[in-house]
């Protein structure tokens, strides 16, 4: 039996997204909230990277993946006006599978993922076009990434890495709300 081994570029990049990783459970476990996700171009990337943390169980609810348009709409009640007038690479679909699939799961908070990773341009959005969202009691914040040049894998890496460290943000923006 042969072992794969890890290119210590690559290993540097996981061991450090582990780190930023376990610091996201830890902040969540301190604030007692849970996360879900809803996953299109990430395919459960998010989850899976999340759950590779110790602990996470304390806080991941779990992850619905909706890489299909009629996931989208069937499990996650996308409304079909939202794909039909903005399309599925939009803030508007990011943030409905984000604010429904929080509902549905129950979470404190739920991240979602809605893009292109290429290669080819899809609904007149270029390769690497994606659009996150983070749904919350009271409140929804989308966002855009263009990320130029990358591989379909690097697309999907670096935005996951991207989502977290704004969920990071959030929730330590929402920590000092909260001591303030």
């Amino acid at each position: 039996v042969q072992r794969g081994r890890l290119f210590p570029a690559v290993k540097r990049y996981r061991d450090g997204n582990h780190v930023m990783m376990k610091e996201l459970v830890e902040l969540l476990k301190n604030r007692k909230m849970t996360i879900a996700s809803c996953e299109s171009l990430t395919a459960g990337l998010f989850t899976s990277r999340i759950a590779e943390v110790p602990g996470a169980s304390a806080v991941l609810l779990g992850g619905i993946v909706t890489y299909a348009t009629s996931v989208k709409e069937g499990l996650v009640h996308v409304d079909r006006s939202i794909v039909e007038t903005h399309g599925v690479i939009s803030d508007a679909c990011a943030k409905a599978m984000a604010e429904n699939t929080r509902s549905l799961l129950g979470a404190d908070l739920c991240v979602s993922f809605s893009g292109n990773a290429g290669p080819a341009c899809m609904e007149g959005k270029p390769a690497g076009c994606v659009y996150g969202a983070l749904a919350f009691e009271g409140g929804c914040r989308t966002y855009h990434f263009q990320i130029d040049h990358a591989s379909r894998n690097e697309v999907r890496e670096r935005v996951v890495a991207a989502m977290r460290d704004q969920i990071i943000a959030f929730l330590k923006e929402e920590r000092e709300t909260d001591n303030g």
